[in-house]
């Protein structure tokens, strides 16, 4: 059963409204058939109420509502984080190879055990840009991360190996000498390596444990004044991560309640 108190907490629903949000969940299925007027009637209440409760909840209509509702309910009714849609995107898109998707359900795993240390996420240039949007999404997630660049001492690194769990590196070549070194270093320290760089045959992938390809359409373009697939890319198929780490987060809930 889907838990309505994230999805109300400071919507300030009257006990009306909220009715008609549990019908709507428990009637998932038949809703749309049913029409506001007869979810009305069936809730002794007006279409108003619904209304409101669409606009309250942020959706621009009862539709909206509905297709923002049923994934949801089902992904709760089946305790399970499926969408096939879209992973499918994706692979249709050429934004994942099936390599790659590999790579990064093993990342999901890695990620998810990781609790006690740090993830120490490195970048420079315009990856640093990435690479920040990376730290904020693990932090959401509850991970405990460390960013720097290339602007930060080596120190920040080095003095902190024992507290470092794995390092986390973009680098769009895949040979930028200031990621190589931290990668080589944390190699030389036992410390778990994941990479995203445009080429699976560079330094830094070779020596990375988990290396992840991203589709670049300008290689050779090094001061990034050319449109490039490599930096959007990448965004989506952290999302792809995030996606795999929810579902390995509900199925340990699921096995957790059986």
């Amino acid at each position: 059963m889907l838990d309505l108190s994230k999805l109300i907490e400071g919507k300030n629903l009257t006990e009306a409204e909220e009715k008609v949000l549990r019908y709507i969940i428990d009637h998932i299925d038949d809703v749309t058939k049913m029409g506001v007027r007869t979810i009305a009637k069936n809730n002794y209440t007006s279409t108003s109420t619904i209304m409101r409760l669409t606009k309250k909840l942020g959706y621009a209509g009862f539709v909206d509502m509905y297709y923002r509702l049923l994934p949801l309910v089902k992904s709760a009714e089946s305790g399970e984080y499926e969408n096939t849609d879209f992973i499918n995107s994706f692979f249709s898109n050429s934004l994942l190879q099936n390599y790659n998707y590999q790579q990064l359900k093993e990342f999901a795993k890695v990620l998810y055990q990781e609790n006690e240390k740090f993830i120490f996420i490195y970048a420079t240039g315009f990856s640093a840009i990435i690479a920040e949007y990376i730290y904020k999404k693990l932090l959401v997630l509850g991970k405990k991360c460390i960013l720097a660049s290339g602007m930060d001492s080596v120190g920040v690194f080095e003095n902190n190996l024992d507290y470092i769990g794995c390092l986390l590196v973009v680098s769009r070549s895949g040979e930028t000498k200031q990621v190589l070194d931290k990668v080589k270093t944390a190699k030389e320290n036992n410390i778990f390596t994941i990479s995203f760089t445009n080429d699976t045959e560079s330094s830094i992938n070779k020596l990375a444990d988990i290396k992840l390809k991203v589709e670049d359409s300008n290689k050779l373009d090094d001061r990034n004044m050319l449109p490039n697939t490599f930096f959007p890319s990448l965004l989506m198929i952290v999302e792809v991560l995030v996606y795999e780490y929810h579902k390995i987060l509900l199925k340990e809930t699921k096995d957790n309640r059986q």
